[in-house]
């Protein structure tokens, strides 16, 4: 499909491409220019009908965003911006240069700079940076008959109709109905009488992950947004939701990993940006490993009394960051989707310790039988690296469980405590039961 398209651009048969392109989905031609040259791009982009190029435009990249909004006439942008949704149009405007920002608003009309700006000032994060105001709102004295006749004149340029609210005249927030419960009701029903007074609003300062959770929890499509004199000010519907859903698991994935989050993309990220994403924690953990080597170095006439012992340490390092790493992912985890609270960490600490303790004991007891049969070691030195190996475990699942509690509890985000941190606190504790227990148990 997308030769053909070219193809006929090449042969600038402009009506006949068009026609291709209009049989796509919007989704699909954004792809459609992620892989075909810029120049190219433009020329597509311009037979396009308005209202498909407005759409294909907010599932473009920023990046050809950018390019093709410096490239078109200060009238074509406005058009791009008239025919998006308030959010739509603030997220593409939130990733452009200031200079190409100032140049779309200076053309705009004043009433819709005056709901960007609005909008553009909520903190970042917020559910307010992420609402729309394309709602339908009803009143309550409406009959239903009246109240469809208003959404079939208004609802061409609303974000949705499904979902309607009912406001009084100073905006405040009275009820919700859904178009399937006018369209079944009588003509002469009225709208107070027929809503739902029970509504569940979102805070415009709330934060977007938890108005993520709020989105889960209650099933809905799309959900209120008041200010703090609680007045009707957007709504939030899902499609935005998933969007931060995927930002935020991407962002938990980075700071589990020992990075700093990026919002681009892998391969359109520079690499010195990427190198310093990763720098800052590298060099903590490996200035912090060096109290691994520390301890080494304060049991070395253990080690060289029984050389043997330097064999089990990658094993027990290695097992008790694991079984850290377990344990802290779950809980992370558990915290991002709200099954956990800060208030659990004693429930977690014992639960923890109780898995610990049957996980420890299966592996102590299997690393017995292999270190004493197979590898032929004293009883007294697979002991010891038996019973350490279980306190390591208990430890670092305990430790793994509650650290990332206590982050939580702290104001802090729970994903920093994950894998490499976890590891390397791990790796101090594994080494000193280790030794510890190997001077009381071999006398060295």
């Amino acid at each position: 499909m997308t030769e053909k398209i070219l193809d006929l651009v090449k042969r600038g048969e402009y009506g006949e491409a068009r026609k291709e392109l209009i049989n796509l989905n919007a989704v699909d031609i954004a792809q459609l220019f992620e892989e075909i040259s810029q120049e190219k791009l433009l020329i597509i982009f311009r037979i396009l009908p308005k209202d498909l190029a407005s759409e294909v435009f907010t599932y473009m990249s920023s990046e050809l965003q950018q390019y093709v909004i410096e490239l078109i006439t200060d009238q074509e942008a406005v058009s791009i911006l008239d025919n998006l949704f308030i959010d739509d149009a603030v997220d593409f405007l939130e990733e452009m240069p200031s200079n190409v920002v100032k140049r779309i608003l200076r053309n705009t009309s004043e009433e819709t700079r005056r709901i960007i700006n609005q909008i553009l000032n909520y903190p970042e994060d917020s559910a307010g940076s992420i609402m729309t105001i394309e709602y339908v709102d009803l009143k309550k004295e409406m009959t239903a008959k009246q109240a469809i006749q208003y959404i079939k004149k208004i609802g061409i340029d609303k974000e949705t109709i499904d979902t309607c609210y009912v406001t009084n005249n100073n905006r405040i927030l009275e009820g919700v109905i859904s178009l399937r419960k006018l369209v079944l009701s009588d003509d002469s029903a009225l709208v107070k009488d027929i809503m739902d007074t029970d509504v569940i609003s979102i805070y415009t300062h709330d934060d977007q992950e938890d108005v993520a959770a709020l989105f889960k929890k209650y099933d809905y499509n799309v959900m209120p947004v008041v200010d703090v004199e609680t007045r009707f000010v957007g709504i939030i519907t899902v499609d935005d939701i998933l969007d931060v859903i995927d930002q935020e698991a991407t962002e938990d994935i980075q700071k589990m990993a020992a990075m700093q989050p990026s919002e681009k993309e892998y391969l359109k990220t520079k690499n010195w940006t990427l190198a310093k994403h990763r720098i800052p924690w590298l060099l903590i953990l490996m200035i912090s490993a060096s109290f691994t080597g520390s301890i080494i170095k304060q049991y070395e006439d253990a080690l060289q009394s029984v050389i043997i012992l330097a064999a089990f340490i990658p094993m027990l390092m290695d097992t008790g960051g694991n079984a850290g790493s377990q344990s802290s992912t779950l809980i992370i985890r558990g915290l991002a989707l709200g099954e956990l609270r800060t208030r659990d960490i004693f429930k977690v600490f014992r639960k923890e310790a109780c898995i610990s303790i049957i996980i420890g004991i299966l592996l102590a007891a299997v690393n017995f039988l292999r270190i004493y049969f197979f590898e032929k070691t004293g009883v007294l030195i697979a002991l010891t690296v038996s019973f350490a190996l279980f306190c390591t475990v208990v430890l670092a699942k305990v430790v793994g469980g509650t650290l990332p509690m206590v982050a939580k509890k702290l104001k802090m985000d729970p994903a920093i405590m994950a894998g490499p941190l976890i590891t390397t606190t791990v790796d101090i504790v594994a080494l000193t039961i280790y030794f510890t227990t190997a001077t009381w148990m071999l006398g060295i």
